[in-house]
C-alpha cells in the first residue's frame, strides 16, 4: 500500500504533535517547552524544521541547520533531530524527510550533511536507516551537560 506522505515547514499549530514526537524520540517535553523551543529555533535564519504529513496528520519531523566547518570547505547541513511517530514507522516518512533535507542541501550547494545518533541499543534501527540512505558512520559524539 502506497502512503501519500508530503513534507512542509513546521508551524505553530504543529506544536502538540512535535512535543509527542520528541517523546517518541526519548526526550519528553511539554507543549509550552516545545513552543518556546520552536519560536527560538525559528528566530534563527540558519535553522529549519520540516514535518512529514499523512493527509493532515503530522507523523514525523526533521530539524536541521546550515553552517560552516573548520575541517572542510563549503556549507554543511547538520541534522539535529529526526523522528517518525512510533505508530507510523516503516512507511517512508523518515526517508521523505531526509530526501527533503538532501534536496535543500543540493539547492544551497552544500558540500555535505552530517548528523549524530546515540550509541544506544534502541537507536540501532536508526543507524541501519541512515546507512541505507548512504550515510557513513564516521565519528563518535561527546556531550557535557552544563546545567
Amino acid at each position: 500500500m502506497e502512503h501519500k506522505i508530503h513534507t512542509r515547514k513546521a508551524a505553530i499549530k504543529d506544536i502538540p504533535r512535535l512535543a509527542r514526537l520528541m517523546e517518541d524520540l526519548g526526550y519528553p517535553v511539554s507543549q509550552e517547552q516545545m513552543e518556546t523551543r520552536l519560536k527560538n529555533i525559528g528566530s534563527h535564519p540558519d535553522y529549519c524544521t520540516l514535518v512529514a504529513c499523512l493527509k493532515d496528520k503530522v507523523i514525523g519531523m526533521v530539524g536541521f541547520h546550515t553552517g560552516l566547518l573548520y575541517n572542510t570547505d563549503g556549507i554543511h547541513i547538520r541534522v539535529i533531530s529526526l523522528v517518525t511517530d512510533k505508530n507510523y514507522r516503516g512507511i517512508g516518512a523518515g526517508k521523505q524527510l531526509m530526501m527533503a533535507v538532501e534536496n535543500f542541501a543540493e539547492q544551497l550547494g552544500a558540500a555535505g550533511i552530517v548528523l549524530n545518533s546515540g550509541n544506544r541499543t534502541e537507536r540501532e534501527a536508526a543507524h541501519h536507516f541512515y546507512l541505507s540512505l548512504g550515510y557513513q558512520a564516521m565519528s563518535t559524539g561527546f556531550v557535557k551537560t552544563l546545567h
